[in-house]
């Protein structure tokens, strides 16, 4: 199995396809996980670009992304492989002109992670929200990510990485992770970007943005964070759907001034609308 080299993050990316800044620490995270061959695992508020950061580091190093989107029915054996065997029975009833229904690799079809280990090149890995599945499936990965190799039953073969993957994962906190898998992990807390940090965020996004108007976006933005009643507090691409609407919309500076027009852009509960509707309102 080969390591394909240490390929540097550069951290920041501004391409058709991906607009993605990561602080330093963040930049150096990312290549100790790639230095070291371990999966990268990041945690942070909803909206801080997690899963965005797999689709940088792709675009960042010219590679494949491969993305497993974890639910809650999600099985570890799902992202190896899969033998459709109501298909296998189906052929030996009535036939196949595209399978033989004596080969059993014909039936195989491989999940994300198998897809990761077959590539002839280096890809991306990404295992988005893993905290969404059963407590027991990180664990259920332990092997398959440590030793990057797996077992197919029906075949009885061992699947190995022929280049190990760039592995990405991504948790909301939702549930606490097993020890024996965070140990097997290189690890990060996205913090939520201070307003310098949002500023330039927000410029890659929008290059032509006037600095006071988005000096006015923020300070609104950074006071409904202060409403510690929320229950789900507005994120940063929320901020960026927001400054969208707002450039659509032609609204002005004095307006602005006035208050948050299209605050559904930000706020995403009715509860939470009826309270920063009143506290706007206060404090206007």
């Amino acid at each position: 199995m080969s390591n394909a080299g240490f390929n540097q993050f550069k951290g920041s990316i501004n391409t058709d396809k991906v607009r993605y800044i990561a602080d330093p620490q963040l930049r150096s995270i990312v290549n100790v996980s790639i230095a070291l061959g371990r999966p990268l695992l990041v945690k942070g508020e909803p909206g801080t670009g997690k899963t965005l950061l797999a689709h940088a580091i792709a675009e960042s190093l010219g590679k494949k992304l491969i993305v497993w989107n974890i639910k809650s029915t999600t099985e570890a054996i799902d992202g190896c492989y899969m033998y459709d065997t109501v298909q296998r029975l189906n052929d030996s009833r009535f036939g196949s002109e595209e399978r033989n229904v004596n080969e059993i690799h014909d039936y195989i079809t491989y999940g994300p992670l198998g897809e990761s280990f077959i590539s002839d090149e280096q890809v991306i890995l990404l295992i988005d929200e893993i905290d969404k599945a059963d407590i027991e499936f990180p664990n259920d990965l332990l092997q398959e990510l440590d030793i990057m190799e797996f077992y197919i039953k029906e075949t009885r073969e061992f699947v190995k990485a022929k280049t190990r993957p760039i592995v990405v994962i991504t948790s909301n906190n939702e549930k606490e992770l097993p020890d024996a898998f965070l140990r097997r992990c290189v690890f990060h807390y996205i913090e939520f970007p201070d307003k310098d940090f949002m500023a330039e965020i927000c410029n890659l996004h929008y290059p032509n943005l006037k600095q006071n108007l988005l000096d006015q976006c923020l300070k609104h933005f950074y006071t409904l964070r202060t409403f510690t009643k929320l229950r789900k507090m507005p994120s940063t691409s929320e901020l960026l759907d927001w400054i969208g609407v707002l450039l659509k919309s032609g609204i002005n500076l004095d307006e602005l001034k006035k208050g948050i027009p299209f605050l559904g852009a930000l706020i995403k509960k009715e509860k939470d609308l009826e309270i920063a509707l009143e506290r706007v309102k206060f404090q206007s």
